[in-house]
């Protein structure tokens, strides 16, 4: 009875030791604590993702996503549009564009499937834009797509059917900039100023007052649901959660959505921009941007496919699959993702210049995909007579060239891709034996089998042109080296 009795204490010393190692490793809301943060595989390896602004505004399809912050602004074409279109602003305001957001033709399952075509490994749907009405059933609005417009949760379905197709559910929350978007309504007779909308309107309160502790802990409460009901490996935010009031409740949300991932078993992200959580506690964002050099740490671009606005507008132009692929090897060569956007019309329709632009890019992954999905930056990111743009709202205005050269590797394999087909010889200055990165022992066209001549001389690597090349806009040559 006696060593029963000692085997109980000792398994009740073991189990207590347990569970206070796994209450150790829970995140607490401590910047301390969340720089042990690590970025999780998964997101490292995907490399290439698509983001959804998909919403009301698609309905007036007018300038941008902005239209409900702008249309009530006097100074600007939308204020005008809308009077010339719709009429008065106290007759006619941004919620009457709902009943028109029907999504009568959206469907899920060829969203997901032409994302997956397109090479994406992960999807993020925008929960809720700057305009405050929720594509998801919330518990606290009843401004969402269950109960208005399209009567369906949106993101639910397109999270069940991201699952369903193998690739990974993420979301993102714009609410905090709610504080300020409809505030321009204030200034003039319009229904932002009608106190039975309030609860869709509001706050509007001016850019340059602090947050209340009620709006905080509202963004807090609605993005705990979000996680809870939804649970998304991916959440994303926008510039405003910066806020220096806003401090406590970001170190808030990352500690418990962190440790919900460990519940759950899964690796999550939060992205954030400019200096919303400190290096190493999240994943870094630039919006429409790159860097200009490797990261040490796993970053993201999130670009848009149209040049003029994330939603859908009458007008957008759009970037071709060459631009998109150059711009993601560029990327990834520098430890970057590329979270590429489109915006579907509110009828749930992809336009052709969005599709076509996804699927050109899916055929050259399908080719190329093991110089991106699953590689690790190398010693250089590249080389070549191409000036990369540097920073966040910078178009890669001069196009890359065949002389532009991005590396990539993959354990002992390096990759070298050329941004262009080779009309001539290719040269790597970074491969001359001189460099001393290495004596090549091997170099294959990657989807191809024809056999290349090369040499490696002393100042360069000298690949002679293919005959003919497996895919369009990017050639990629898979490297064995020999240190």
């Amino acid at each position: 009875m006696k060593k029963l009795y000692q085997i109980f204490i000792l398994f009740f010393f073991l189990f207590a030791l347990l569970q206070r190692v796994k209450a150790q490793e829970r995140y607490q809301a401590t910047w301390e604590s969340l720089k042990k943060y690590s970025t999780p595989d998964w997101f490292m390896d995907a490399k290439f993702g698509i983001f959804i602004h998909w919403g009301v505004y698609s309905v007036p399809a007018f300038s941008s996503e902005w239209y409900p912050r702008e249309m009530y602004r006097k100074d600007k074409k939308e204020f005008a549009h809308h009077v010339a279109t719709f009429g008065a602003h106290n007759k006619f305001g941004y919620k009457d564009f709902i009943p028109m957001f029907k999504a009568e033709k959206f469907s899920p399952e060829q969203w997901v499937a032409l994302f997956k075509k397109a090479g994406a490994k992960y999807v993020v749907p925008v929960a809720e834009h700057h305009d405050g009405f929720a594509m998801y059933k919330t518990a606290y609005s009843k401004w969402n797509a269950v109960e208005m417009g399209p009567k369906r949760d949106v993101l639910g379905e397109l999270a069940s059917e991201i699952r369903k197709q193998g690739l990974i559910f993420g979301l993102s929350s714009h609410r905090i900039e709610h504080w300020f978007f409809m505030n321009g309504g204030r200034r003039f007779e319009s229904d932002v100023l009608d106190t039975k909308y309030e609860d869709f309107y509001g706050p509007a309160r001016e850019e340059n007052e602090t947050p209340s502790a009620e709006f905080m802990n509202d963004w807090l409460l609605r993005n705990t649901e979000l996680v809870n009901n939804y649970q998304p490996q991916l959440f994303w935010f926008d510039w405003w959660i910066e806020q220096p009031a806003m401090d406590p409740y970001r170190k808030s949300f990352a500690a418990s959505y962190y440790n919900k991932g460990l519940e759950w078993n899964k690796g999550v992200v939060v992205n954030y921009k400019n200096i919303a959580y400190p290096d190493g506690t999240a994943v870094l964002d630039l919006e429409r941007g790159k860097l200009a050099g490797i990261r040490k740490l796993p970053w993201q671009t999130d670009d848009a496919i149209g040049n003029k606005s994330w939603g859908y507008a009458a007008g957008n132009t759009f970037k071709n699959a060459q631009y998109v692929i150059t711009n993601l090897v560029d990327i990834v060569s520098k430890n970057g993702n590329l979270l590429l956007n489109i915006g579907p019309r509110p009828d749930g329709t992809i336009t052709d210049e969005e599709t076509q632009t996804l699927l050109g890019t899916g055929k050259w992954l399908d080719v190329n995909g093991e110089a991106i999905y699953g590689s690790r930056p190398w010693k250089l990111f590249g080389e070549g007579p191409t000036e990369s743009a540097s920073g966040s709202f910078v178009d890669q205005k001069k196009p890359f060239t065949a002389q532009d050269i991005r590396f990539t590797t993959k354990g002992d394999l390096l990759y070298a891709i050329a941004l262009g087909l080779p009309a001539a010889i290719t040269t790597v200055k970074a491969l001359g034996t001189k460099q001393g990165n290495g004596i090549i022992t091997g170099i294959a066209l990657v989807g191809s089998n024809e056999k290349l001549t090369w040499s490696q001389q002393a100042d360069a690597l000298i690949i002679q042109p293919a005959k003919t090349y497996p895919s369009q806009y990017a050639v990629a040559y898979k490297i064995s080296l020999k240190k």
